[in-house]
This record gives structure tokens, sequence and C-alpha cells, in this order.
């Protein structure tokens, strides 16, 4: 996500916590999943996504394990916990009614 400020407070969180719901990914991998399932339209640099997992990880959201990747290097990998899933459930509700109303106002024809 090249442009931070044209994104709604704290949609990058509901992103993570979603693509974590999935699977235990690490950073690298979030990022093309992140990619990859936007068909590319959604980016994030490392210097927005490791400051965003830390935060999810203070707040108990997600949890991180070192283990070895699919390439043979140790990676941390991160996971959504009980409390994450919680959580994801209660945004995901918001964004739904956000993007709802949003949609409601851009949907309106012009006089």
């Amino acid at each position: 996500m090249s442009k931070p400020s044209d994104l709604v407070q704290g949609t990058l969180d509901l992103l993570l916590l979603k693509i974590l719901a999935l699977e235990p990914l690490h950073g690298w991998a979030i990022s093309q999943r992140l990619k990859q399932v936007s068909r590319d339209v959604l980016h994030v640099s490392d210097g927005s996504l490791y400051p965003a997992l830390h935060k999810l990880e203070q707040e108990g959201w997600i949890k991180a394990q070192w283990k070895t990747s699919e390439l043979g290097r140790r990676a941390k990998f991160y996971s959504l916990t009980r409390l994450g899933r919680r959580h994801l459930a209660k945004e995901a509700a918001n964004w739904e009614r956000l993007a709802g109303a949003i949609s409601a106002v851009v949907r309106l024809t012009e006089a």
C-alpha cells in the first residue's frame, strides 16, 4: 500500500488479521498473499508491514513463532490468537457497515 493516507484508519490491521486467519505465515508471505488476493492492487512495504505486525502482537491479536520457511530459512511465522479471531469478527462487521455506507453515497445519482 504505497499511500497509507489513502486507507481508512485500521484497514491494514484488518487485512493482516484476515490473511492470518487462513494460516500462519511469515512476513514476506503475508505481503505476497495480500498482493495476490488483491490482484496486485494492494502492496505493503516492509516499513508498514512489520510495525503493524508488531502492534498486532502487542495487542495480543497475533502471536509469533520462529520456524523454518519453505526455503529452509528461519523465519518468524505469525498466527491469529483466539482474541485476534474475536477482534477480526468485530472489525470485519464494522468494515462491512462502513463499506456499505460509502457505497450508498458513491451510488447517488447527480441531478
